[in-house]
């Protein structure tokens, strides 16, 4: 297979770097990219891996990902390009982990990094955090002690080198003003130039009258935006409205259905808050619109084989709660319903990045149709920008400091376990140095509901087990306390994202969508 010209000039960078000196310091040893989701990481690191081999530089390759379905095409792309298993079996050159089995690898494994030189490939670095053992969560204590310093080489790969806590990334570098340093950057403008990725169009979907009643106060807002600002209700309440579903739906479907006559073979995505609003989800395509979906979450105790069953399929829809997102690859999405409530700029580019992988097919056309939610706005507007401002730099926690880390990811789980949907209000938690390994332990669940691995089927179950309740109108989406009617016009808006000019849609698409909002107005 040909490498892009990206690949290749990372791949050699690498090189150069890891070679440039004989000397074995941290620096010389590793490497971070920053690759556009989309770009094609897999294909590049596997490549490195087996020239680095080939020079006679390593002798094993392990690489670590968040999630199963993301290790699993590791081990088949580093199988395509040794030409040998990737299992960890007698005879395999290494073995392909996720970041949850980093606790509990057996000393034998360990050891490995004693006996040969080995090359690790860390997926999604920015999930392990810390610049030294105090401040690493408990995915980036095991690099920070241990494969920092006995690994030969490493090279870390992420579309988000950011944190929403802002603590900094494990075996990082950072500079004077602690901001991140990259050692090879691909963005998303450039990966649209060089005809890698598919230009980015988002549609915000709004209404000009929504009623609020609470304790027989009635307030009207006339936009998601003034809504919420007002805090008279949680974002995630509003994902979770029937109405606010069926109108994204209903726009993504008819846009869908366009491309898939050009293109039999294009896949859509809805990205879903819960297990119980995958499931109500479905249930609206099944009676709306009479459309099946494929629905993955955790309840499935192999959720990978059923992506991998959807990407080679030709199936139209796929459902899912927290398993389709960063590194998996089903290059067929093209059309993406971004219905979940976690709103970090991080989850919403690793959500959209599925949709961006181009393709042989005659249709290249990339969707995301979503609520107008403020911060959902103003990230598709910076889509372009490879770090933005306001994540770009990072907390450099002192040995002595407490840490404040950003709880609103965190509540976000703590909902879907107790099977609720309505959000605290965002607050910070600060931790004492002796309490950093509760917190630890806390996002590592967060971050398990997102990426969950087969071997955390005690969570699944735990979120799987509740089942849906039903309310007057036959939806399976639970009601809230207060009455929220949303009675005014929905109306779209084509989001422009700044600095992609020379790649905006056709004036036919364009007078598609507003043919399109016309006929649901």
């Amino acid at each position: 297979m040909k490498l892009r010209g990206w690949q290749s000039e990372c791949i050699n960078s690498a090189i150069s770097k890891f070679t440039s000196s004989t000397d074995s310091c941290d620096f010389k040893k590793h490497f971070l990219a920053l690759a556009t989701p989309g770009a094609g990481k897999t294909i590049m690191a596997a490549t490195l891996a087996r020239k680095m081999y080939e020079l006679g530089l390593i002798d094993l390759v392990l690489c670590f990902s968040p999630s199963s379905i993301v290790s699993s095409d590791f081990s088949d792309e580093l199988t395509a390009q040794f030409k040998t298993e990737f299992n960890g079996k007698v005879g395999s050159l290494g073995d392909a982990f996720t970041y949850q089995k980093l606790g509990t690898l057996d000393n034998d494994t360990w050891k490995l990094f004693d006996r040969f030189r080995v090359f690790v490939i860390f997926d999604e670095i920015h999930h392990c955090a810390g610049s030294s053992t105090h401040d690493a969560n408990a995915w980036g204590a095991p690099i920070i002690e241990i494969i920092r310093e006995k690994a030969a080489y490493s090279i870390a790969l992420s579309g988000t080198p950011w944190r929403s806590d802002s603590l900094p990334i494990a075996l990082s570098t950072y500079c004077e003003d602690n901001r991140i340093q990259c050692d090879y950057v691909y963005g998303l403008k450039q990966a649209i130039a060089d005809d890698v990725c598919r230009v980015p169009q988002v549609i915000a979907v709004d209404n000009n009258k929504i009623v609020v009643t609470n304790n027989k106060k009635r307030k009207v807002f006339k936009s998601f935006n003034t809504l919420l600002s007002a805090k008279a209700t949680s974002y995630s309440n509003i994902v979770l409205n029937e109405t606010v579903n069926d109108q994204v739906l209903s726009r993504a479907i008819i846009k869908f259905n366009e491309i898939r006559k050009i293109n039999m073979n294009a896949g859509g995505l809805v990205v879903a808050s819960s297990i119980e609003h995958a499931e109500a989800i479905k249930l609206l395509m099944t009676k709306n619109y009479n459309i099946g979906a494929v629905v993955v979450t955790t309840n499935e105790a192999k959720p990978s084989n059923k992506i991998k069953d959807f990407r080679n399929s030709s199936d139209e829809w796929l459902i899912s709660v927290g398993m389709v997102s960063e590194g998996t690859n089903i290059p067929r999405l093209q059309v993406c319903c971004n219905l979940t409530n976690v709103t970090t700029e991080m989850y919403f580019r690793q959500i959209f990045g599925r949709v961006l992988r181009k393709t042989d097919a005659p249709n290249q056309e990339a969707f995301m149709f979503m609520p107008a939610e403020p911060k959902l706005v103003s990230y598709a507007r910076r889509m372009v920008q490879d770090i933005p401002d306001e994540v770009a730099k990072v907390k450099i926690v002192k040995m002595d400091e407490e840490i404040v880390t950003d709880a609103e990811e965190l509540t976000t789980v703590e909902a879907a376990r107790n099977n609720t949907h309505v959000l605290p209000e965002k607050h910070k938690i600060t931790v004492g140095r002796h309490c950093v390994e509760d917190i630890q332990r806390q996002i590592q669940v967060m971050l398990s509901n997102h990426y969950l691995d087969e071997s955390e089927g005690a969570q699944a179950k735990e979120l799987s087990s509740k089942k849906p309740s039903s309310n007057q109108s036959g939806s399976n989406i639970p009601k809230a306390k207060w009455s929220m009617g949303i009675v005014g016009k929905y109306r779209q808006e084509t989001l422009k994202v700044a600095d992609i000019e020379p790649f905006l849609i056709s004036q036919a698409s364009k007078a598609k969508l507003a043919e399109l909002n016309q006929q649901l107005n």
